[in-house]
């Protein structure tokens, strides 16, 4: 949710593992009827419409223009809107925020969770899952000396930008605010990747825009062909790739 560019028909289809290991989330949320509940980073809306199949009344956000047209189109009956998690609008409209797999893409953390804190009722609830510390370390690494090499040939390259904090960070930032945390967690969540072979170059040209699309596209190609080389011995197995992912869990509520 932040000012990049997303293609939502590829995100949507060639990476469905985003929403759907997101369902547990929703089971977390436990939507009620009758309740307003704010999808925060809502993608394509897959996980919108599944809470209001519980009977709630939601609202979708994302900075994606793509992913909000995508969402509109899939889900008419949702209203869905193009805003930013740091200056939400809102002022205690909702019972309930929820984020899936959005907020490391968001910086300052303390805007998002004050903007959080503002759209929420008292006694509401934040439940979010994200990137957390260790997320995509391998995939990080070959990344970063991918681009050292390319830099040394003389091209200006851009270095990924995310937040993965620990869960003692962002439990703390979150109680700073006057949350109380009813519960979190750190763990690990290995993620098979789609498209086989070409599973890591697509999620590379998926959610790698920021450092990709910069590049001409020689050095793009060099680039992704050395993280594939890199990382093969430890997250390519029988015809398949997975990315080492960390997630962070939170459950958070705004006291009365």
């Amino acid at each position: 949710m932040t000012d990049r560019r997303w293609d939502a028909d590829r995100y949507d289809s060639d990476h469905s593992f985003v929403w759907e290991r997101g369902l547990e989330l929703v089971e977390m949320l436990a939507p009620k009827q009758n309740e307003t509940i704010l999808d925060l980073g809502c993608g394509a809306g897959r996980l919108a419409a599944r809470i209001a199949e519980l009977g709630a009344s939601v609202v979708g956000v994302d900075s994606s223009k793509d992913m909000v047209r995508r969402a509109s189109q899939n889900y008419p009956h949702i209203p869905f809107q193009v805003g930013d998690a740091r200056s939400l609008p809102y002022r205690e409209d909702f019972d309930a925020v929820f984020s899936n797999a959005a907020l490391h893409w968001i910086q300052p953390p303390e805007l998002v969770v004050e903007s959080v804190w503002k759209s929420l009722k008292r006694r509401g609830r934040f439940v979010a899952e994200f990137g957390g510390a260790c997320n995509i370390l391998a995939i990080l690494a070959a990344v970063n000396l991918a681009l050292d090499a390319v830099e040394s040939m003389g091209e200006t390259v851009y270095r990924p930008n995310l937040y993965f904090p620990t869960i003692g960070e962002y439990a703390s930032l979150l109680e700073s605010r006057g949350f109380r945390v009813a519960s979190a967690a750190h763990f690990e969540r290995p993620i098979s990747l789609n498209g086989g072979e070409n599973g890591l170059r697509l999620w590379l040209q998926m959610f790698g825009l920021d450092y990709l699309d910069p590049l001409p596209p020689e050095q793009r190609e060099y680039l992704i062909a050395r993280v594939e080389e890199a990382t093969r011995p430890a997250l390519y197995h029988d015809g398949q790739w997975t990315a080492d992912y960390w997630r962070i869990r939170v459950h958070a509520v705004k006291p009365a």
